[in-house]
């Protein structure tokens, strides 16, 4: 062997990433010492074996639909192997590619494997945390959003969907749209807007949305703006419906004004009767210490003479 070939030889020896190479019915041809190491085989004994013998079946469906593709464009594919080794169940992830004739016949495929078993377990975890984040954000009372600087809907809630009457997606929207006509949301978009500039959060608000059935709804929103290197990034948000408080709350607003409305009246009918039970004579007679006889409007008599 020359010494160019000793020197290829020395490097793919000394990596620590798996290399195989295999003949498309999967019979190992070559193996480098990293995978003989990592499966705790000799090169004897795995040169010539079947690859992957021991990848289990849950797993092993997958990777033969996903190496399907070597046989046709692009040639290549990645795969994660789960097996048994000494060290327990490991995962490896392959970078495969075929290597064709001049006829483009598929003669063998190479592959580099890396074992990656810690970083699936990290995105497992990640995973089951973001479900367990999702379940306890799902059943609060109030519901979750985020938007761009720029009003754009990046996140919404199941329930803010369900809320809006939301049949499916339909790509991304401005919050906006879903506002209504109604002068008093212009108050909560403007503070929207300087939530983005300043940076700072806002007192909650209240706003009118339009279902799109076009039923109307009520609800109050909390605000934070996301910041990064000084500037907003995003807003997020929760909200609450409080459709059925406004319309109690517009309900004695209602019955105030009634209330208020009709003891007016009742007072100033009151102050009518009492101006007209109290006639000038009695006024006198109450000043002479005489009381006043109902329906008695005579002239005060001189007492009788003896």
């Amino acid at each position: 062997m020359d010494a160019d070939g000793e020197m290829y030889r020395a490097l793919v020896e000394q990596q620590q990433d798996f290399l195989v190479r295999f003949t498309p019915e999967g019979k190992l041809l070559f193996v480098n010492t990293a995978y003989c190491d990592f499966v705790g085989k000799p090169r004897e004994e795995l040169t010539g074996s079947i690859f992957m013998p021991a990848t289990e079946r849950q797993y092993a469906d997958v990777i033969a639909t996903q190496m399907v593709k070597l046989f046709r464009p692009p040639f290549c594919c990645s795969v994660d192997q789960w097996f048994q080794t000494k060290k327990g169940l490991r995962c490896i992830t392959w970078s495969a590619r075929a290597v064709r004739d001049e006829s483009g016949t598929v003669v063998s495929i190479v592959a580099s494997g890396r074992d990656t078993t810690d970083t699936r377990k990290r995105e497992k975890q990640i995973r089951k945390r973001d479900r367990q984040l999702m379940l306890l954000i799902e059943n609060d009372s109030r519901m979750y959003y985020s938007h761009t600087p720029d009003q754009v809907l990046e996140y919404v809630s199941p329930k803010i969907r369900n809320l809006l009457g939301c049949k499916g997606r339909s790509g991304k929207k401005m919050w906006t749209d879903y506002l209504s006509d109604n002068t008093a949301n212009a108050a909560g978009l403007e503070r929207t807007i300087r939530a983005c500039s300043s940076g700072r959060r806002e007192p909650p608000y209240r706003l009118e949305m339009v279902r799109e059935d076009g039923g109307r709804v009520w609800v109050e929103v909390s605000e934070i703006p996301v910041q990064k290197d000084g500037k907003t990034v995003a807003i997020v948000g929760s909200l609450i419906d409080v459709t059925e408080k406004m319309q109690i709350e517009e309900g004695m607003d209602e019955a105030a004004m009634l209330f208020k409305t009709s003891r007016g009246k009742r007072d100033e009918a009151g102050d009518r009767r009492g101006t007209a039970r109290r006639s000038p004579f009695g006024f006198i007679r109450s000043i002479l210490g005489r009381p006043e006889e109902d329906g008695d409007d005579t002239a005060v008599q001189d007492p009788p003479r003896k």
